[in-house]
């Protein structure tokens, strides 16, 4: 496969992928030959939006005419409880076993080289490497970069590109996409959320999916392990009214033995960031959700006061104005006095 020369990265700014960005990307899928080997890979710990979007184009990427087709994510190869009923899990390998050296590499919702871990080698491995994401903070890390700062999930950018492949949404990709979609607009509820959205959502409706069907599966079903959990979790919850300048701080923390004490997997602390965020009292919400000894998955939001996305990536992370995360090292102390240090200077001044 003849490698593309790299596109220059207009999705950070907010104006989403030039044209040229389009035509790199679908021209790196149309030249792959017959034999073509793709490797897909999303972020560490994938949410819906990273699994959805993966596989729903995986499939798109089968109805496309490429035989060989993986897809992975680095960490544990566990795939979340809610999303065990996604079609295309077929595609899914451990990172362990994912390609080597495939024809093309195509990430998705990946805010950075970071985020997919002991994967992040294979973008050099390949002749070239496809960036999908919908993450302002993104640097634009492939030969080609999709990223699109104002699309509400990076499902968004992947049907697009399916579009201009010519490829049919059937209901298994469109389920992949909607569960990508709803997770990654809280149910249409964030501030993305815009006519373009229902829209979108609308389209893959109409293929015969059951939206109610999927939101039980995916929002409204925990283990009563879980349930405990987070309230022994939620009620470890501190208040700082004074923080962000005056604006309030709420967060907690999430320990290994505690999931060890409820026999937990660690997935189910994903969904603990919205019960958290309800705080009427403060605008930014953090949880601390320790992954080994001293080292913590941060997820930040923010009600609109602070940009959560320039903590974050002060801080190594990423991810958007109103929702973004970091990996911190030390104690959960430790970890909030880092993000407490960072909210003045990310408070967002208004205009005029």
């Amino acid at each position: 496969m003849t490698s593309t020369a790299s596109v220059p990265l207009t999705g950070a700014a907010g104006a989403g992928p030039a044209e040229t960005d389009w035509a790199a990307a679908e021209a790196l899928v149309r030249a792959l030959p017959p034999s073509g080997r793709v490797l897909l890979i999303c972020h560490v710990n994938p949410d819906g939006d990273a699994l959805g979007s993966m596989l729903g184009f995986g499939l798109g990427l089968r109805q496309f005419g490429v035989r060989e087709v993986q897809a992975t994510f680095p960490g544990p190869p566990e795939v979340p409880e809610p999303f065990r009923g996604l079609p295309g899990l077929d595609l899914l390998v451990p990172a362990s076993a994912a390609d080597p050296a495939p024809d093309l590499v195509i990430c998705f919702d990946a805010a950075s080289e970071s985020r997919l871990g002991e994967l992040a080698g294979r973008l050099s491995s390949a002749p070239a490497a496809l960036v999908l994401d919908h993450h302002a903070s993104n640097p634009g890390f492939g030969t080609v970069n999709l990223v699109d700062a104002g699309a509400a999930a990076t499902s968004v950018v992947a049907e697009q590109l399916l579009a201009r492949l010519g490829v049919v949404v059937d209901p298994a990709i469109a389920e992949c996409l909607y569960v990508a979609l709803t997770t990654d607009t809280g149910s249409f509820r964030f501030e993305a959320t815009t006519p373009a959205v229902h829209q979108m959502a609308a389209r893959l409706l109409a293929t015969g999916i059951s939206p109610g069907d999927i939101s039980r599966r995916v929002f409204d079903t925990r283990p009563f392990g879980a349930v405990r959990l987070f309230g022994e979790v939620l009620g470890r919850a501190q208040l700082e009214s004074a923080a962000a300048g005056g604006r309030g701080l709420v967060w907690t923390f999430a320990t290994l033995d505690d999931l060890a004490r409820h026999d937990q997997r660690p997935y189910v602390l994903e969904a603990l960031i919205d019960s958290v965020r309800c705080t009427a009292e403060a605008d930014v919400s953090c949880v601390l959700k320790q992954t080994t000894p001293g080292e913590w998955a941060v997820s930040m939001r923010s009600k609109g006061a602070v940009d959560v996305s320039r903590v974050a990536v002060t801080l190594g992370g990423g991810g958007h104005r109103f929702a973004a995360g970091f990996t911190g090292r030390g104690s959960a102390e430790q970890v909030v006095e880092s993000i407490r240090g960072q909210l003045d200077a990310a408070l967002i001044r208004p205009r005029g």
